[in-house]
């Protein structure tokens, strides 16, 4: 797999652009208000991955100067978890998916990721103690029909998205957070550049 590298300088620029970007939005009180902005939104199940992989890449993706979204991190009390959440998927500009053993027993991921496909967001999936075959939607009866439709196709797409695997007992988590976050920042930086053709 060939993955395109950028120099220092290009990175920096987008950096100082992204900045300048996000300034403009904060002084405009009608976007800010109105819309979840978001540079990466980190889609995970909580009980596998939210004190580990998903916390170490909000930081890390944070430190890098990206607006990243994380439920515990961006929503406080009192807010609408399906109102702050589909906001934010459809305003961010990429997703990133932590699959993992009890992913899909989640209505909340399966949901999530349904949206990511439908805004046709990019996403880059991340395969956490879990193999691609080993992700399936179990309705178990509770999931009306056209949300496990919904579900389906989008974990159909996501199994056939080039993806990182992560062995949590044997990996080392900084080369997976280093890797996700290389690939965040090369997926903005063709969308920048995109955007000016």
């Amino acid at each position: 797999m060939h993955r395109q590298r950028y120099s220092s300088a290009v990175i920096k620029n987008f950096l100082a652009r992204q900045t300048a970007t996000k300034k403009f939005l904060a002084t405009n009180d009608a976007v800010t208000k109105n819309k979840a902005y978001c540079d990466v939104f980190i889609n995970h199940r909580g009980i596998d991955t939210k004190r580990t992989l998903a916390t170490l890449l909000y930081d890390h993706l944070s430190r890098q100067k990206l607006k990243p979204f994380l439920d515990n991190k961006n929503m406080k009390p009192g807010d609408k978890l399906f109102d702050h959440i589909d906001n934010a998927i459809r305003n961010c500009k990429v997703g990133i998916a932590v699959f993992s053993p009890n992913y899909c027993k989640s209505y909340f991921c399966l949901h999530e990721l349904a949206l990511f496909v439908e805004s046709k967001k990019k996403v880059i999936p991340i395969f956490c103690d879990v193999k691609p075959s080993q992700l399936s939607v179990t309705g178990n009866g509770n999931v009306p029909k056209k949300d496990l439709l919904r579900f389906e196709s989008a974990l159909e797409e996501a199994k056939c998205t080039v993806g990182l695997t992560f062995d949590s007992l044997e990996g080392n988590w900084l080369d997976v957070v280093n890797s996700a976050s290389e690939i965040v920042m090369e997926s903005l930086i063709e969308m920048k550049s995109s955007d000016f053709h």
